[in-house]
């Protein structure tokens, strides 16, 4: 697993970068996203996409955990007993690759949530119902933007 330095407040080294969380819905739900308001979604597997600059691996597994206070969009999905983090892949890109991962997540066909996960850029969304394997979706990634995934979290 590579790592980078971090300096804050004390020297440490945290992994930092892109990240896809695979969520799944086990069944069909709504959800009240904050002020998004309330999404349905049916059961399957999902992608989120988002970024952390100073410790990827704290916030995923913030992400994955169920009593949290609900900052993030994804926090409300994520938080639903009926949805699970199961796995992570972090890329060791710049906050920038975020957008264009998302996109090409959005190209490959995937049904988007329109202003979830992008309230902080032009994005339509960050997060997608995929229709194809995570792991078909993460080699694809990883071919068009020429870099592999640094580390792989998996979830029970």
């Amino acid at each position: 697993m590579l790592r980078q330095k971090y300096v804050g407040k004390g020297e440490a080294d945290y992994l930092r970068g892109v990240y896809l969380l695979q969520v799944k819905i086990l069944e069909d739900i709504e959800v009240e996203v904050g002020k998004l308001g309330s999404f349905r979604f049916e059961k399957g597997i999902y992608v989120y996409v988002g970024s952390d600059q100073r410790n990827v691996e704290k916030r995923i597994k913030r992400h994955a955990s169920k009593n949290k206070k609900k900052k993030w969009h994804i926090d409300y999905v994520t938080a639903h007993d009926k949805a699970a983090v199961s796995a992570a892949y972090i890329y060791d890109l710049p906050k920038t690759y975020e957008c264009e991962i998302a996109g090409i997540i959005s190209e490959l066909g995937s049904k988007m949530f329109r202003g979830f996960g992008s309230s902080d850029c032009r994005c339509p969304s960050h997060f997608f119902k995929i229709g194809r394997e995570f792991n078909e979706i993460i080699s694809e990634i990883s071919n068009r933007v020429k870099a592999q995934p640094v580390s792989k979290i998996e979830f029970s």
